[in-house]
């Protein structure tokens, strides 16, 4: 007996040792390996960008600039078995254990990202595709003006396609609305009256009407086209071929829209939370879990949103000492509001100044980059105001990411319709978000990298991008910004709105608070202008998670910091530790985490 256990003992242990050999590959196999990954996810992402011509102007390519994106039922269909597919061809043909570093990153990224739209599919109609916040209603008019470029003729022969595809374009859309309708996926009641309007605002104005005023996109086109080097007869055809484009499709699809809403309108609910879709709750932990990329519940993220805003208003009560207000917090806020010290008028002149004043807030953080950053983007950014006729629908602030090639700048808009919406003591943390050391440094520092695959360069990730953003208005403080008081409030008083976001969100889509409820909520706990409030929560209901991830983003960098500089010491550098941050494309809090990680140890 002691023989055969003996025996046997021996057995095991051979067969555990052979388990345990791991090849060894060389550098050179190491190097084909990785550049045939890298070389398979170029292919696969110039195959996609085949498939979206938006996409393609987006990024500064004219190839198919005559053309709308596909968003037929059939389209979808064969999106999800060209995702099967793939990652089936990915797991069959790359060797994940001969990839370097970098490629076994992207090979992770690649995978999850198939894996992830493959298991979302069944949600893919758990969406408005119409609503407040974008849609084709607001968004094609935005893309030709803002992305469209007429450079010769050509273009704007293509521009005048694309117009002339507007009715192609939205009986897709108008299918996808009455598809969800059957559902039971519709938005709530009050979506309808702001995005009929928004569709209304592009027929007004020549050649819909006898005005002397151009209509929007007829204003665009002329504005385009009259600037080519080309004879007035060939200027004068082409507007007459766009305004025939734009009376004969542009009119009839939005037409057709707008008695699709009013039809919907009708017979929409109240009812604000996505747990009112079907599998609404498996639907908004799902969205949860992708946005924020952690495994927070939706109980998990209301605390955490408790939390911060009790901490945020202790520090702002601080503030309200140090200023010599001798009033309670709420009437503090009261008197944020409505100073008039705080606000520029609502004028032209207002408006103008506002400009020149976020302006110079940008241009005076460009002189400061290089105490925070070793990478800087090689694009610039501008400042616009967003346009006249999605103002009054669209958000606060937002950015624009430049075009790769160069021809268009990085954009940071600012929403000047209600300048009571727009206080001069939050244009320091606005600029920082959206512009630099925000998003402006972010996505275009993650277009210019030459090592990592294109996917990457584009890739989403809610919570690291927006975590960034929020973070942004941050650092400043850290080096010496924000010297007003008032201004540091408005820091404040940013970061608290995205604290109450955590809340509300989670509030009216877990548990069952109504519009009301979420108003009601950030007037209690916040300074913000009331307008400003309304259309929060209005964005909280039609995109549900999206705002959660601004401060779980924002708390995972800190906390990531903090480990660093804890592990280092004296060796800790900012710098660095932002290299790490930025250079990587966008990527996963946990990701994020692995990077900090081994930065510690290379420095150690």
């Amino acid at each position: 007996m002691k023989k055969i256990i003996v025996i046997l003992s021996a057995v095991i242990l051979t067969i555990s040792c052979k388990k345990e050999e791991v090849k060894v590959y060389t550098e050179a196999e190491i190097a084909q390996e990785s550049k045939k990954a890298f070389d398979f996810f170029e292919e696969k992402f110039n195959e996609e960008l085949e498939r979206y011509p938006t996409f393609q102007t987006y990024l500064g390519i004219k190839k198919n600039n005559d053309k709308w994106d596909d968003s037929s039922d059939e389209f979808a269909e064969a999106e999800l078995e060209i995702y099967k597919n793939t990652l089936q061809v990915l797991k069959d043909s790359i060797n994940v254990d001969a990839l370097d570093v970098n490629n076994k990153l992207s090979y992770d990224l690649f995978k999850q990202q198939l894996e992830d739209n493959i298991d979302d599919f069944k949600y893919r109609k758990h969406s408005y595709p119409v609503n407040q916040m974008f849609g084709a209603q607001s968004r094609r008019p935005a893309f030709l003006i803002n992305m469209h470029r007429i450079d010769n003729v050509k273009d704007a022969e293509t521009y005048i396609a694309r117009l002339n595809g507007f009715k192609g374009m939205f009986n897709q859309l108008i299918d996808n609305l009455k598809s969800r309708e059957e559902m039971g996926v519709m938005p709530p009641k009050f979506v309808f009256a702001r995005v009929i309007e928004d569709s209304k605002n592009i027929l007004v104005g020549a050649p819909f009407d006898k005005s002397n005023t151009n209509s929007t996109l007829a204003k665009d086109f002329a504005s385009k086209v009259n600037k080519l080097d080309i004879d007035a007869a060939k200027k004068n055809k082409l507007i007459n071929a766009a305004n025939e484009a734009l009376i004969n499709s542009v009119k009839p699809a939005y037409e057709s829209l707008i008695a699709t809403l009013e039809a919907q309108q009708k017979v929409a609910t109240t009812d604000d939370g996505a747990w009112k879709l079907p599998d609404g709750v498996a639907y908004y932990n799902n969205q949860l879990k992708r946005i924020t990329t952690t495994d927070y519940t939706a109980d998990e993220i209301h605390e955490i949103g408790l939390n911060e805003v009790a901490r945020i208003h202790d520090e702002m009560r601080k503030i309200k000492t140090a200023v010599g207000f001798e009033g309670d917090l709420q009437e503090f806020f009261k008197f944020m509001k409505v100073d008039k010290q705080f606000y520029y008028e609502d004028s032209n002149q207002g408006r103008a100044a506002y400009m020149k004043l976020a302006t110079h807030i940008i241009d005076s953080m460009k002189t400061r980059l290089d105490e925070l950053f070793i990478t800087k983007p090689k694009a610039d950014i501008v400042v616009k105001a967003v346009e006249a006729f999605r103002e009054k629908s669209a958000g606060k602030a937002f950015y624009q990411s430049p075009a790769p090639d160069g021809s268009r700048p990085g954009t940071y808009y600012a929403n000047l319709y209600d300048m009571a919406a727009m206080p001069t003591y939050e244009m320091e943390a606005l600029a920082y978000h959206e512009g630099i050391p925000g998003h402006h440094m972010q996505r275009s520092i993650s277009q210019e990298l030459t090592e990592i695959p294109t996917f990457r360069k584009y890739a989403s990730y809610t919570a690291y991008t927006e975590g960034w953003g929020l973070y942004s208005e941050f650092i400043p403080k850290e080096m010496g910004f924000y010297s007003d008081p008032y201004s540091d409030f408005g820091r404040l008083a940013m970061e608290l709105f995205r604290a109450c976001r955590l809340v509300v969100d989670t509030g009216i889509h877990a548990k069952k608070w109504t519009r009301e409820d979420g108003i009601k909520y950030y007037t209690d706990n916040t300074p913000t202008a009331q307008s400003g409030i309304v259309k929060m929560v209005e964005r909280h209901i039609v995109m549900p998670g999206q705002a959660t991830a601004y401060k779980i983003g924002m708390l995972k960098i800190l906390e990531l910091r903090e480990k660093a500089k804890t592990a280092l010491g004296d060796k800790f550098d900012i710098r660095k530790f932002h290299e790490v941050v930025l250079t990587n494309g966008a990527i996963p809090l946990n990701v994020l985490e692995s990077k900090v990680d081994a930065m510690i140890e290379a420095e150690k």
